[in-house]
């Protein structure tokens, strides 16, 4: 399952310099698939849907730092823990119940990320 942030993130910016596959956003900042990963153009994502690699999507809070679930990995294929649950002093990167992935469908997710 991917990771998400609460409500309790005190913007302390310490997580996002530690996801492997840039996932993590400042509060009310566009993102987009092919930011930092091998993606680009039209892309079909792991669940068969057709993207924009390259389009700047809305941001998913303006408030607080967030993960984008379609890139989150839980840092499967990198680390042997999400990278930002380790160093958030707030304890507020959790697991996302609303995406829960298998190890095997993370590592998928890595490779189509990272042209492997």
């Amino acid at each position: 399952m991917a990771i998400r942030i609460t409500d309790e993130c005190i913007n302390c910016d310490a997580c996002i310099s530690e996801c492997p596959n840039n996932a993590i956003y400042e509060p009310d900042n566009k993102w987009s698939y092919s930011e930092k990963t091998a993606l680009s153009g039209m892309v079909t994502t792991l669940d068969g849907r057709q993207v924009d690699a390259d389009k700047e999507n809305a941001p998913l809070s303006d408030e607080f730092y967030f993960i984008v679930s379609d890139k989150c990995t839980e840092c499967k294929g990198f680390h042997d823990e999400p990278q930002c649950a380790l160093v958030c002093p707030v304890d507020c990167c959790i697991s996302d119940e609303n995406h829960k992935e298998t190890e095997g469908n993370l590592l998928k997710k890595k490779a189509w990320l990272h042209g492997e």
